[in-house]
């Protein structure tokens, strides 16, 4: 079913006046709720890429000193 080309932009038009009415109900976070919610995210990948980093290391090492058992 084709609609004709000024019927989709009438239905676009009359879209994004819907998305732009919603738009003005939503409650936006303060910019010190912004930049907290920045910190526990930053510091929370920063925690877990530590730990992955750790776990990588001693994982690399004992598949390392297995390898060399073997070999010998």
């Amino acid at each position: 079913m084709a609609f004709p080309l000024r019927d989709q932009f009438e239905r676009a038009k009359q879209f994004l006046r819907e998305v732009k009415t919603e738009l003005k109900k939503v409650t936006w976070p303060s910019r010190r709720d912004t930049l907290a919610g920045t910190a526990v995210v930053l510091v929370a990948v920063f925690i877990i890429a530590l730990f992955l980093g750790i776990v990588d290391s001693g994982l690399s090492s004992l598949v390392r000193e297995l390898l060399k058992r073997a070999a010998s």
